[in-house]
């Protein structure tokens, strides 16, 4: 008999695990920086070593404008190529179906790295009205990195990037946009005491270290 119902509890824990991880909420961390604060390099390294997967605001909206057949698209590469932020609804929708599908394949992977969002207050708004109560939002991982270094580096990655938006006009739009939309968005997570600062102006591995220290103690 005990057999029996060692073999009925085996049954259903898997069952039970699998339905409690369907009811979890998304794990979610805002990745923050200038364009060239190296967010997509440390995003990487940080999905090699722990168990976040990195969703890439820009990356999903670039994907979005190059699939055929987007209604988007054309609306994303005038957005894009002036350096301004595109309409919030998009940019969410898009999170948000990425983070579905990924815990509906692998119900262990909750924790994600969302990176170049929210950009603005527009971004933080919409989130708050869509995702209200869908996810949690642990803290916001800043890279800080002078804006000189952030150009040099865009520079540099846009002689083999391919994007058309790694050249000095674009860049020089998309620091005055950060430092106008992004960095009040910073601030207000810091009166909220959920800000993370790394000095990104520095080596790769440097600044890892520092992205790791903060990962071990947060858990």
């Amino acid at each position: 008999m005990f057999g029996r119902w060692v073999a009925d509890v085996s049954r259903k824990v898997p069952s039970l695990l699998k339905r409690v991880s369907l009811e979890m909420k998304p794990q979610v961390v805002f990745v923050l920086g200038g364009p060239g604060a190296g967010k997509g390099t440390q995003c990487s390294r940080i999905v090699e070593n722990y168990s976040y997967t990195h969703l890439s605001a820009g990356d999903l909206l670039r994907e979005e404008r190059a699939r055929e057949g987007s209604e988007f698209g054309q609306l994303i590469d005038n957005h894009i190529k002036e350096g301004q932020i595109v309409p919030v609804q998009i940019t969410i929708n898009l999170l948000k179906k990425a983070m579905e599908d990924t815990m509906q394949k692998d119900e262990t992977k909750f924790r994600f790295l969302i990176d170049g969002f929210p950009r603005n207050e527009d971004n933080l708004q919409g989130w708050n009205t869509v995702m209200d109560g869908k996810a949690d939002v642990k803290f916001v991982l800043f890279f800080d990195c002078d804006n000189k270094v952030c150009i040099q580096r865009c520079l540099e990655r846009g002689k083999s990037s391919g994007r058309t938006d790694d050249n000095r006009e674009s860049l020089e739009k998309r620091i005055q946009t950060y430092l106008q939309s992004t960095r009040p968005i910073i601030q207000l997570y810091e009166k909220l005491g959920k800000v993370r600062t790394v000095d990104a102006s520095r080596s790769v591995d440097e600044v890892f270290a520092e992205v790791k220290a903060i990962l071990d103690k947060e858990g």
